[in-house]
């Protein structure tokens, strides 16, 4: 046997003229300079695997070092040889001659990290060879079953991790590192408009209380039918779009230094029905007199207007229906990939569909599927993910309508896997249909409360993570479907 015969970057795949990329004189400097200090492997295991070296005897060498220095013992010459058979070899020489000339030719440990970080380089050079030789593969696959939308998906994923590939698995940080970004953290809040560390809504009295929308949370939206869920979220998405600014990063990468890049899936509505909605919030016409052309010449200009500022907005629509959890994730890193992306927005949740087959068998398995995945990929984006949620009719069969956590539809995971979880509330819209007799004490004790209530929304924080429950006002113009935010009597004057 010849254990310096090369891993090929993928089994099966016909050879190639060209040799794949390593460099063999690393990965012996990097053995033998564990070998000679075994200190040197606690240095490069963070990040280092057998699979990433090269040369077959290399992968065998290395995990045996491994396992030995796990296990408490040293690793030397004399006792990694013992995982090999007697008569082996290595090359043209024995295994143990192979151990002493790597243990005489070490490196340095100075330079072990340099060595590790070339090997790696190069190993994640040959998995980019090996996911474009599985994608030629699948495509010359012509069977039934063979779904090229499903290819591309497949690929975009894996080349997606492997660029994602070390970024998040950096293991312990020293207690100064970790107090370096919580400083970096409050600093960034405390230069940005509103002292925020989050993304901003752009709502005063939900940021006061939220601190924004936090990178990597999964926060839910949810509210009963003719509550304003989707209105919330269009006006949050454009507002962050709108007050996008961004400017070069250190590696001369373009980088969000205000507003946000925003991707919104509407499940449910159009790409036009949602642009003709944002469109009636910013130029106070209402939707369905534009849809009409029920509109004077001074408010079609207002709407002409309106559009020319919404035009170069970072708001990115997507009104694929039926998509499954792992094609909107797909998605969803292309858009980065593509355009950048600084908060997702999913309208709603009950519309994705599960990847399994076993989970669309059974609805809150398939639910859980679905909310799992979504903070799974709000960490790997590490963006927040606005998903809306329908509520229970329970609501409805309750004498205070407020909605409470038990009230999320069809599963516990959606609670358990939220880190904020909202409810949008509006009692002007149920006390409306409470009207009691004209002329009567209870009419007038009506009409009083009507306008105490009238135009205002309450978005409740059921659930949060990183800081209190409550409820922030919001005022709601439902003509427009425009929230706003609500000014306390006493502020009137410091608004105006």
């Amino acid at each position: 046997m010849n254990d310096l015969t090369p891993i090929s970057p993928a089994a099966g795949a016909p050879a190639l003229a060209r040799s794949a990329p390593h460099n063999a004189e690393a990965e012996a400097g990097l053995l033998g300079a564990i070998l000679v200090n075994n200190e040197a492997f606690y240095r490069v295991v963070d990040f280092l695997e057998p699979q990433h070296f090269y040369l077959a005897a290399h992968q065998k060498i290395f995990a045996t070092i491994s396992d030995l220095i796990r296990g408490g013992k040293v690793a030397t010459p004399i006792t990694v040889k013992t995982s090999f058979a007697s008569d082996e070899q290595i090359g043209d020489i024995s295994v143990a001659a192979y151990l002493l000339r790597l243990h005489a030719d070490a490196t340095s440990i100075i330079n072990v990290v340099d060595y590790a970080g070339l090997v790696y380089e190069l190993a994640l050079k040959r998995m980019l060879i090996g996911i474009g030789e599985d994608m030629v593969n699948a495509a010359y696959d012509n069977a039934v079953d063979a779904n090229a939308r499903a290819q591309i998906e497949s690929a975009e994923r894996q080349l997606f991790s492997l660029a994602e590939k070390g970024r998040s698995e950096q293991g312990f940080v020293g207690f100064g590192s970790a107090l370096e970004q919580a400083i970096h953290m409050a600093t960034a809040a405390f230069q940005r408009d509103g002292g925020l560390s989050g993304l901003p809504s752009y709502f005063r009295n939900l940021d006061n209380r939220m601190g924004g929308l936090q990178k990597s949370d999964l926060i839910i939206l949810a509210g009963r039918p003719a509550m304003g869920k989707t209105s919330l979220a269009t006006n949050i998405a454009y507002n962050i779009a709108k007050n996008w600014r961004g400017g070069l990063g250190p590696n001369n990468v373009m980088e969000t230094e205000a507003g946000g890049i925003v991707g919104f899936f509407s499940l449910e509505m159009s790409s036009e029905q949602l642009a003709t909605r944002i469109l009636a919030e910013q130029s106070g016409v209402s939707s369905s007199r534009i849809r009409r052309g029920d509109i004077k010449p001074d408010e079609f200009e207002k709407v002409v207007m309106a559009s020319q500022e919404m035009h170069s907005v970072p708001l990115y629509i997507d009104q694929t229906g039926g998509l499954t959890v792992g094609q909107l994730a797909a998605r969803a890193r292309r858009l980065k990939r593509q355009k950048g992306l600084d908060v997702l927005i999913v309208d709603y949740l009950q519309l994705l569909q599960g990847s399994s087959r076993r989970s669309s068998e059974n609805r809150v398995q398939e639910i859980t599927e679905i909310t799992t995945g979504l903070k799974a990929l709000a960490k790997e984006l590490d963006v927040p993910i606005l998903a809306l949620s329908q509520l229970s009719r329970q609501v409805e069969a309750r004498e205070d309508k407020r909605p409470q956590l038990s009230d999320l539809r069809e599963s516990g995971s959606i609670e358990q896997d939220a880190d904020v979880v909202l409810f949008v509330f509006r009692e002007e819209y149920y006390l409306q249909s409470k009207e009691p007799k004209p002329g009567t004490e209870e009419h007038v004790a009506w009409v009083e409360e009507m306008e105490r209530i009238h135009g205002l929304a309450e978005v409740i924080i059921g659930k949060q993570r990183h800081g209190p429950t409550g409820t922030a006002k919001l005022t709601f113009e439902a003509e427009l479907t425009r929230f706003g935010d609500y000014i306390e009597d006493d502020h009137v004057a410091e608004h105006f």
